[in-house]
Order: C-alpha cells, then sequence, then structure tokens
C-alpha cells in the first residue's frame, strides 16, 4: 500500500487543474506498471479500496505517469535546476548507478510484492508439511514421556529410604529447581522472536556463539548418547530381575553383585544391537513407537497411585524377614528359629560342632542370631499404619554394610564377618551421591524445544508445554516422596533389587491391580526413552557438523540414501557401548547428570547474559521471566555438579573447555551474534570510561605504540621488521596500533583500503604483534600521517609512541615529498607530545626468529634523575630486552 502524507508540490503551488492533485493520507494498492503495446509509455494501474475512491486513484495515476515521463536516457531526475546533474538522479550510491532499477522497477516490484517465501528453485521438492502440533501433543507429552523414565520406577524407593523422606524431599526439590528455572530460561529464549528449527542446540549456539555453542552442543550430545546406555542398563536390569530372573548367563546373579552386571553388560550390548537396527532402518517405527512408549508410562504410573490408595491399610501376603534389625534375603529357609522345624534359618546361621553321650547335637551358631529374635513385618504396612516416622531419619551406608534399622552406622558395619542371607548395602551412599543419581530423572526438559520446527506455534507451545510438564512431573515427583515414606517399610524400601521377597519390584508391588503392570510398562517406557536417545544423539551431531565449527567432525555431516545420519549413528553406538560397559546404572547417571547440567547452566547463562547486556534483538515476551531467576538456574546447576561429584565436574569442564579452545583456535567464523562478544564489549566499554577518568600514573606507564607502516605497490607492508621491532616490545603489555595511509578519494579507494588492512594484519599474525590495524584513505599523505596522530585510539587507551621508518635515499632523490612527509611527521608528533621512534636501517634488524647476545650502552642525553628514570634503569633495559 502506499500512502502519501502531504499533497504534491503541484497543489502547493496552485498550479492547474491538468496536474494532478493528491490528497494527504489516503491508501492506495498498485496492482501493476506495464508498458502498452501502442506506445513505449509505462501505464499504471491503480487498485482502489471502495468506489468512492475511483478519483483519488486517478489522481495517483496520472502523477505517476507524469513522474515516469520527466526522465532522461532512462535516468528519472526531479525538476529543479538548482541541483547539479549528479544530485537529480535518483539513485543513492555512485558506484551502482548502472545496476539499480528505475522507479518503474521499483514500483513494479512494489506492486508485485509477495509475503509468501519462495522456493529454492524450480525443480525443488515439494514444500514440507506445515508444522501443526500444538502444545499438548507437540510439547506436553513429549516431555513427559522423556522426564518420566527409569529412575523413577528402580530408584525412587531406594532414594526415599536411604535418604530419610525430608532429605530426600530436599533431593528432589533441589533437581527441579533446576529445571524449573532452566525451563523459565528456555521460555525466554522461544519468546525472543522466531523459534528456528533445529531444536535447543541452535538456540544455545545463537546466543552464545559457535565456541559455547559448540561445547555445549558436544555435552548435550554426549549426555543423549550415554543416556541411551542407561535406558538400556535400566531395561535390562527390569528384565533380568523381575521378568525372567532364570535367564542369567553366568549363574546366580543374586549371590554374586558381579555376576549380575556382568549379565547387565552382556543382554545391555544385545539389546543395544537390537535397538540400533531398528533406527538404522528408519525413524518412522520409532516415531510409532513413541505414543505406546508414552501409553505404559500413564498406565503405570496411574497403576501406582491408586495402588497406594487401595493398599492404605498394607498389602497381606508380601511379608520380610527381619533378623534382629537386619533384613533377610527371601532363600529356602523358613522366617523362623525352630531347631525342630529342618528349614528354619537355624540350620543356615548354626553348625553342628559335637554329639552329647545321649545322641544329641551341640551347635555353634552366629552371635547375632543367638542373640536377636527372627520375625515377620509388612513390606507395605500402608498409609494407615505410623510407618512415616520410621521413614523420616536418613541411613546413609557404607559398601558392605548392613541393610538395617539401626540410625548409627556402626550398628549396621558388617567388620567382615560372615553375611548369611543378610543383605548387603552394594554402594556407599551419601546425600550427594543421590543427587547425581537422581538428577537424570528430571531430564527431557528439552524434548518439546527439539520439535520446534513441528509446531504450530512455537513461541506459545514452548513455554506452556514445557512450564506445564516440569510442574507435573515435579508434583508426581514430591508426592511420591511423601507418599512412599508413608507406605513402604524402610527395609524394604532400601532393598534395591528385592531380594527380601524373592525379586520383587517394590514399586511394582505397590501397583494395581498386578505387579506386571508397572514392570511390563516401564520397560516398555525405557525401551522406548532408549530409541529416542539413539534418534535424537546421531542428529544433534550432525547438526554440529553441518555447522563446521569443529573441523574433524565434518564427517558426520553427511547423510545416507535415506536421509538418515548413519555415520553419527555408528559413533553414538559405540559411546553408549562404553556406557553399557560401566554395567551399574548407579555409577552412570552421575556422568549423565555433568553433560545435562552443564547444558542447563549454558542454557541460563545465555539468558542471564543477553538481559545484563541489553542485546538489541534480546526482547522476550515471556511475562513470568526474570534475569535473576536465569541467574539462580545457572548458580544451582554448577553447586549440584560439585554437590553430586567435584571430580566429574572438572571432568565435564574440563572437556567443554577443551571444546572451546578447539573452535577458538581453529577459526570458527560464525556470526551468531553471541552473548560472550558483547560481554567483551560491555567490559571494554566499562574499562575505557575507568581509564577516562584521569592521566595514568607513572607506575602504570607502558608504551602505547602507533606504528606508521608504508605500503608498496600490492599494498604489502614495504618494511616488514618494522613488525619484528614492535613485537619486542611486547613485554609492556602496551597497545600497538599498525597504521597506514593511501591517498586518493575514499568513495573509489574502500575496497583497496580494506585490502591493505588485510595485509597489515597478516603481517602483525607472522610477527606475532597484538593489536590493532587500520588504513585512512586521505587527499593528501600528510594531512593523513597528521589526522592519524591526532584521532589513532579510543579513550584512555591512545598512543604515547609513534615508530616512523627512516626515509631512505632521500638525498639521491630528486621528489621532495619524502623527506617533507617525514619532517612533517617529526612536527606533528612533537605537537602531539608523543615519544618518537625512528629505527635507522631497519631492514638489518633482527627478526623475532634472530637471537642476539651483546651490550646495550645507553646515553642520558638530558638530565632526568627528577623523571626517576635512572633509577628504573634495570627495569627499562629488562623490558627492552
Amino acid at each position: 500500500m502506499g500512502v502519501l502524507n502531504e499533497d504534491s508540490e503541484s497543489s502547493r503551488s496552485g498550479s492547474s487543474d491538468s496536474t494532478p492533485v493528491l490528497k494527504a493520507g489516503k491508501k492506495f494498492a498498485i496492482q501493476r506498471v506495464e508498458k502498452t503495446p501502442e506506445s513505449d509509455e509505462n501505464t499504471i494501474s491503480v487498485l482502489v479500496p471502495c468506489e468512492s475512491c475511483e478519483r483519488e486513484a486517478s489522481d495517483l495515476s496520472n502523477a505517476l505517469q507524469s513522474l515516469l515521463k520527466d526522465h532522461r536516457d532512462g535516468v528519472p531526475i526531479v525538476s529543479d535546476g538548482n541541483l547539479s546533474s549528479y544530485e537529480k538522479n535518483l539513485y543513492l550510491y555512485h558506484e551502482e548507478m548502472p545496476e539499480r532499477p528505475r522507479v518503474a522497477t521499483l514500483l513494479n516490484s512494489l506492486a508485485n510484492y509477495n509475503v509468501a517465501i519462495p522456493s529454492v528453485s524450480e525443480d525443488a521438492v515439494s514444500a514440507p508439511k506445515k508444522p501443526n502440533l500444538g502444545t499438548i501433543a507437540g510439547v506436553y507429552l513429549p516431555c513427559i514421556q522423556n522426564i518420566l523414565g527409569v529412575i523413577f520406577f528402580i530408584r525412587m524407593g531406594w532414594i526415599v529410604g536411604t535418604a530419610g523422606v525430608p532429605l530426600a524431599f530436599l533431593v528432589v526439590f533441589l533437581s527441579c529447581c533446576v529445571t524449573f528455572t532452566t525451563c523459565i530460561s528456555l521460555s525466554a529464549i522461544a519468546t525472543n522472536g522466531i523459534v528456528p528449527a533445529g531444536g535447543s542446540y541452535f538456540m544455545i549456539s545463537r546466543s552464545l556463539g559457535p565456541e559455547f555453542g559448540g561445547a555445549v552442543g558436544i555435552l548435550f550430545y554426549l549426555a543423549t548418547s550415554i543416556a541411551a546406555a542407561m535406558y538400556v542398563i535400566g531395561a535390562v536390569e527390569i528384565f533380568l530381575n523381575y521378568m525372567a530372573p532364570g535367564l542369567s548367563l553366568y549363574g546366580d546373579f543374586q549371590a554374586d553383585p558381579e555376576i549380575k552386571y556382568n549379565n547387565f553388560r552382556t543382554y545391555g550390548t544385545i539389546l543395544l544391537v537390537i535397538v540400533g537396527i531398528i533406527v538404522f532402518i528408519g525413524v518412522k517405527f520409532v516415531s510409532k513407537f513413541a505414543p505406546i512408549a508414552l501409553f505404559c508410562v500413564i498406565v503405570s504410573l496411574v497403576s501406582v497411585y491408586v495402588g497406594v490408595f487401595t493398599n492404605f491399610h498394607g498389602k497381606e501376603g508380601l511379608d520380610i524377614c527381619v533378623l534382629g534389625d537386619r533384613l533377610l534375603s527371601k532363600t529356602n529357609y523358613t522366617c523362623s528359629k525352630n531347631q525342630n522345624d529342618t528349614k528354619s534359618l537355624f540350620y543356615l546361621y548354626c553348625n553342628e560342632v559335637n554329639k552329647t553321650d545321649t545322641g544329641e547335637s551341640l551347635y555353634s551358631c552366629d552371635t547375632y542370631f543367638e542373640n536377636h529374635e527372627v520375625y515377620k513385618k509388612l513390606a507395605i504396612p500402608g498409609m494407615s499404619s505410623d510407618v512415616f516416622s520410621t521413614n523420616v531419619p536418613s541411613r546413609f551406608r557404607l559398601q558392605g554394610d548392613y541393610i538395617s534399622e539401626a540410625i548409627n552406622r556402626e550398628a549396621a558395619s558388617s567388620y567382615g564377618q560372615k553375611p548369611y542371607n543378610q543383605i548387603l548395602v552394594d554402594l556407599t551412599t551419601s546425600f550427594t551421591v543421590l543427587v547425581a543419581i537422581f538428577f537424570p530423572s528430571c531430564t527431557g526438559i528439552l524434548a518439546g524445544s527439539n520439535r520446534s520446527g513441528d509446531l504450530a506455534d512455537a513461541q506459545k507451545s514452548i513455554p506452556a508445554g514445557t512450564l506445564a510438564a516440569q510442574l507435573t512431573t515435579s508434583l508426581i515427583y514430591l508426592s511420591g516422596v511423601l507418599l512412599f515414606g508413608a507406605t513402604f517399610d524402610n527395609l524394604f524400601m532400601r532393598d534395591k533389587f528385592g531380594n527380601s521377597v524373592g525379586g520383587g519390584l517394590a514399586v511394582a508391588d505397590l501397583a494395581w491391580p498386578h505387579p506386571m503392570v508397572v514392570i511390563v510398562g516401564s520397560f516398555l517406557s525405557t525401551v522406548g526413552a532408549g530409541l529416542q536417545s539413539l534418534t535424537g544423539a546421531p542428529r544433534l551431531l550432525q547438526a554440529i557438523a553441518k555447522d563446521q565449527i569443529i573441523p574433524f567432525l565434518k564427517i558426520f555431516s553427511h547423510s545416507s540414501s535415506r536421509n538418515e545420519p548413519t555415520r553419527a549413528l555408528f559413533l553414538t553406538l559405540f559411546i553408549a557401548e562404553i556406557g553399557i560397559l560401566i554395567g551399574n546404572l548407579d555409577h552412570i547417571a552421575p556422568i549423565l547428570t555433568m553433560f545435562f547440567l552443564m547444558c542447563y547452566m549454558f542454557v541460563n547463562l545465555a539468558c542471564v547474559l543477553q538481559s545484563l547486556l541489553r542485546t538489541p534483538n534480546w526482547r522476550p515476551r515471556f511475562k513470568y521471566y526474570h534475569w535473576s531467576l536465569s541467574m539462580v538456574g545457572s548458580v544451582l546447576c554448577l553447586v549440584v555438579m560439585f554437590l553430586s561429584s567435584w571430580y566429574y565436574a572438572l571432568v565435564a569442564i574440563g572437556i567443554a573447555g577443551c571444546v572451546y579452545k578447539y573452535i577458538e583456535y581453529s577459526g570458527a567464523e560464525k556470526e551468531w551474534g553471541d552473548g560472550i562478544r558483547g560481554l567483551a564489549l560491555s567490559a571494554a566499554r566499562y574499562s575505557l570510561l575507568r581509564l577516562e577518568e584521569g592521566p595514568p600514573h607513572t607506575k602504570n606507564w607502558r608504551p602505547q605504540v602507533l606504528v606508521l607502516c608504508k605500503l608498496d605497490e600490492e599494498l604489502n607492508p614495504k618494511y616488514p621488521r618494522l613488525f619484528s621491532f614492535a613485537s619486542q616490545l611486547k613485554a609492556g603489555k602496551g597497545l600497538t596500533i599498525v597504521c597506514s595511509v593511501l591517498e586518493g578519494s575514499f568513495e573509489k579507494m574502500f575496497s583497496e583500503a580494506q585490502a591493505a588492512k588485510l595485509s597489515l594484519k597478516r603481517a602483525m599474525e607472522e610477527e606475532k604483534v597484538k593489536g590493532f590495524a587500520d588504513v585512512l584513505v586521505a587527499k593528501d599523505l600528510t594531512e593523513g600521517i597528521c589526522n592519524l596522530i591526532q584521532t589513532a585510539g579510543l579513550g584512555g587507551l591512545k598512543h604515547n609512541t609513534v615508530i616512523l621508518g627512516w626515509p631512505y635515499g632521500w638525498r639521491q632523490s630528486a621528489d621532495e615529498k619524502q623527506w617533507r612527509v617525514f619532517l612533517s611527521t617529526i612536527r606533528s608528533v612533537s605537537a602531539s607530545k608523543n615519544a618518537l621512534l625512528v629505527p635507522k636501517g631497519i631492514n638489518l634488524f633482527p627478526s623475532n626468529n634472530e637471537k642476539v647476545s651483546g651490550n646495550i650502552d645507553v646515553w642520558w642525553i638530558v638530565h632526568i634523575l627528577y623523571f626517576g628514570l635512572f633509577k628504573i634503569r634495570h627495569f627499562v633495559l629488562n623490558f627492552l630486552c
């Protein structure tokens, strides 16, 4: 639409009616501009909004026709005799005059403007399907599926029993706070303009830049790959412990934990190969299996919560056997000390040592067995009992201790005694260990943002769906801590593998109507989560490789004929296999925790940087966002990292640092508008303002060098040893500015100036000179040098020393310009109160690779004791060397 905001010139000057008058504020749509076949003139068709506007539209058409007629040699002009011929044309830049369109072409472009994005090419493939996923299907349910994982079903009860209800609640609450603040930051990123397809990696990398973005992307990829290993091991643990314990390949794994983990490694490798083949075939099966896995998660969860209330008064028939305060595993022996019962525990703990004269046997029994009673009690007393109070204290133990009701750890220590059928602790526990094991169950909040390209309204769906899913799962976890603490017996919850009930899963035994609902459901959902991880990780690696920020990953940017990242999949399977060979889920989870916490920390950090630096393109519209929440999230992530495992945290930070420095060293040239560059600019601005407050103290004086470099005909430095000389003054850690002057017009020599600047930068890099390069174009060489001496630098970072080359051959040259420029430069330096260094015979000066030894004679020409320089002569000599 065209809008005329004022009357035409003819209207204001009172011209005749033959000249069309255009009213102010009227809107018209130019439909087309074309040439009639009868004449060579342009014809304009105007689309009017209503019948009453026909006259104004006709006036607009006539006015534009008159404008098109006023041209000379096809160049539109304006009628003003006071303007020169150059200023009469409507071109913006002189060098673009032959290429810029005529007014008719411009109007035609406006008339035929289309808001749709043009296709790549005419023979391109058909347009992709329009994104149509909403908040529930596109964000909420995928996040629920990824967050509610294997940890909840096979470790939540053990965490509550070990830590006690208060500390377990704190473990869960701390983890949920980390993900909640990260969700707030993610919502801010999602509402900051258009969300591109590519998911969370693109959000982070485009906010923090290629160095941090690549480092976080690699950590996120490793986390997703190791998550696949955790899900596979979790599925195998459910399968072997609770579904098919008779399929052990190496004997009774309940008798020896190492046999158990060897089985996990073997079956885990087999399952990984099966899942890898499924992913290799294609993602269609994975997509179809995802709703099934989600259904299993929901059904299992509902079954557990219904079971809490159906077993309100306890679950009869599910008993555990206790010796004193120690939990016993379920064996072929009966839970009794009756000597008359040949299958009682008496014959397990006692050995026949002799017989009396009457034929009665004499037995030697275990001391603890003799002094304590054996009894049964309900594994699930229910909420009607007072079991909640017994689950309040924490019972952290060392590996090898007895699972005992004793609060004091010393009372539960085995001291190397024979355990018989007493169940031992298989892992040294503490608050930090439990945090590291539980936190992976809160991950998965990025599942919605990873589908950003499939969402109909990503700015609306990602914040609403992600926060809703996070709050829902947080409520499930926190309520689960309280309900488990009020329902389960403490000893039964701490029996990680259910040996006290013959190999049963505590959460499954609580479920209604049957334990297999939870066992099968958790198994299928865990396999589904592993499929999702093995599907997403290769695509993430391929996205990093396609960004070309890590050169050696370029091999993984290729896709197969079916557009599948096959090479990336093989690497992902290899990394997942390394995790599976660990064998123990409790050892895999802390590694996974580190990588996810690192990723979440940088998501929060990106938002903090953008907010504090007030970058123009950072305008999140999420009304609940504040940068302080992102700051809290970053600090929480860092605290939880070191709280969980300080050495794993250092390893994760070390990996991120190595990737960062590698990307920086390899020189990734990506203009992503990163926040780190904005932070550097802000810090530089702050420092410059501080330096401007007053003159520097003599103790802080250091040479700030301005090097005036002469260029040859090919725009290369004529005397490169000047750079060597400047680099040898680098001990002062001062500013170095290398400048040159080109004679001519700036409009015509802009490209030459840029080429000369690049040449100076290359020379500085070769001589390892840290500083800045610039080229000034001036009509007069003397004037240009004088301007550089006056204006080079900024604020407190201004030069105090000028290095100028000696004018060679000035005596033999008939051109006086050379020595006149040299003398003029000396006068300008003297007037600016700067020091002047004129190295004569600069080509004979030693380069940086040459080491010269000898004496340095310093002659004080002026008496300068009052300035203190004589007192610091040793420092000056060391500095010059």
